[in-house]
């Protein structure tokens, strides 16, 4: 093992960024305030394990170092003493990448990580007095994973090998060199140097690129980058060194297989068609016409084409002249359909992905990179759809044919569809189709699901994936809508469900 591969595997990152970031305002809850500052003694220590800013130092060592089954009543204290959403938000991303460790895949008790942004989500849209249940979820949620990532080796991210950091008018070509090879060692310096370098929108599109490439980790990948970026937003770029240097390392995992660079893998071959077909595209490509029809027929291919196929058929309607939102009213139906034909963590993943990956259409500005997201969340559908077949029996459902139940809605209101979710779920997305047909009704019925998962949520797919479906009602066409939403009724929790307890402890714990 090389001396930057181990470094990789001992604690250290440098956070030399600075930058404007959005502020979240919770001024209203009086929790703002200052943290206690490390000693002038404390700071003179060669630390081997990775140091943020003295600002922040203090909490993510607290959040570290507190037992799982004191960390809600500790930082419910730090909270009355002073503490701000954004330092506690800050702590719970940055313990994750300094102590999680993306492999073997991107996902399972890495989910510490990809789960911060979804539980922020969940936070934003909820009422003042549950604005901090998601939050104090996932420090729990943390915890879980850091004891899962002590039995598997106790990784930890090491310090940058500084004589290898790229000086700054280099570092761009060196990470996008080193990312094209697969190459671990040269992408940990070369990402340093950038983040040092270079504004937060440019890099933001060279992660959004390599974050769509391959199928790797099902979705997990771009789900960091699109995630990892929003936290970012609310907590400050100068965070994003160690971050970042956490979401290369992710997007280069390729575990138990040749480098891909110089290997013909299944997971890279719709990416080189994408990379082909987008050469071909002229800068019109944005400006075709909605077409429902179009959005209609690409659902119907994409249940059988091949990752390949669903790239150049994707490409096609392009040049044809149709609306690139006809094509995402696409991929979001196929998404939703896949959850009534087989609920579980496949189908689910299709759905984050497609968030993700959308996300990152609607906020990159290149052109090229937009139609590559665009052709890659494409490619996704059918890698999805191939993995649901390996888990079992895939129903013959589809979402356009989904239709609103007659009158079982009545009195109950939002309630009815939660209640039918705990007996049948078929029943369920029919009555959130009645349901959804009134005008407003669909916030109703968000404000309910989001309860539910404060209440009921075990997983940090919970939060994942209710974050994403409620996001992305609003990104689709209003013809599809009320589909897609009633789709997820197939994995959204129901009213009878069990509670999962800790919801009741962190609010008799907040007051």
């Amino acid at each position: 093992m090389s001396r930057r591969t181990d470094l990789l595997q001992r604690r250290s990152f440098l956070n030399q960024c600075g930058g404007a970031s959005a502020i979240l305002a919770f001024s209203e809850l009086g929790v703002f305030g200052q943290l206690p500052r490390v000693s002038a003694e404390e700071a003179r220590l060669e630390h081997k394990d990775v140091r943020f800013d003295d600002d922040i130092e203090p909490l993510v060592r607290l959040l570290e170092e507190t037992p799982r089954d004191r960390v809600v009543e500790t930082f419910a204290q730090k909270v009355r003493g002073g503490t701000s959403y954004r330092e506690v938000l800050a702590a719970l991303l940055l313990a994750g990448v300094r102590n999680v460790q993306p492999r073997p895949s991107v996902g399972f008790k890495f989910h510490a990580v990809l789960v911060v942004n979804s539980a922020h989500l969940a936070s934003l849209a909820s009422s003042e007095g549950d604005r901090w249940l998601p939050i104090f979820w996932a420090l729990d949620y943390f915890k879980s994973a850091q004891a899962q990532d002590v039995k598997e080796g106790d990784w930890t991210m090491g310090a940058v090998d500084e004589s290898s950091v790229p000086a700054p008018d280099q570092a761009r070509d060196a990470f996008i060199r080193a990312m094209d090879r697969w190459d671990v060692e040269a992408a940990d310096a070369a990402v340093a140097g950038l983040v040092r370098s270079a504004g937060a929108n440019e890099i933001f599109e060279l992660m959004a690129h390599y974050g769509c490439r391959d199928f790797r980790s099902i979705g997990h990948k771009a789900i960091f980058v699109a995630n990892g970026f929003r936290t970012l937003q609310c907590i400050g770029w100068r965070y994003a060194e160690p971050v970042l240097r956490s979401l290369t390392y992710a997007l280069l995992n390729h575990n138990g297989e040749p480098n891909p660079s110089t290997s013909d893998l299944e997971a890279d071959r719709a990416f080189r068609v994408t990379e082909d077909l987008v050469k071909q595209i002229d800068s019109k490509w944005n400006g075709g016409k909605i077409d429902s029809a179009a959005a209609g027929a690409h659902l119907s291919s994409l249940r059988d084409a091949t990752p390949e196929q669903a790239v150049r058929e994707t490409a096609s309607l392009i040049q044809s002249g149709v609306h690139p939102q006809s094509i995402i009213d696409a991929l979001f139906l196929s998404a939703g359909e896949m959850l009534m034909q087989q609920p579980g963590i496949v189908a689910l993943h299709s759905s984050t992905s497609t968030n993700a990956m959308q996300y990152a259409f609607r906020t990159a500005s290149d052109p090229k990179l937009r139609l590559r997201l665009l052709f890659q969340n494409a490619a996704f559908i059918p890698h999805f759809r191939d993995a649901m077949k390996s888990r079992g029996k895939v129903a013959d459902k589809k979402i356009d044919q989904l239709e609103p139940s007659s009158g079982s809605v009545g009195q109950g209101g939002a309630a009815s569809i939660f209640d039918a979710i705990s007996q049948d779920r078929q029943s369920a997305s029919r009555t959130a189709m009645e349901f959804l047909s009134t005008a407003g009704h669909a916030e109703q019925m968000m404000a309910a699901a989001r309860q539910l998962v404060f209440l009921k949520g075990n997983d940090s797919h919970d939060y994942k994936f209710s974050s994403a479906v409620l996001e992305d009602y609003y990104a689709i066409t209003p013809e599809f809508r009320n589909r897609y939403l009633a789709a997820s009724t197939y994995l959204l929790p129901g009213s009878a469900d069990r509670n999962n307890g800790l919801v009741d402890r962190i609010r008799a714990t907040l007051g």
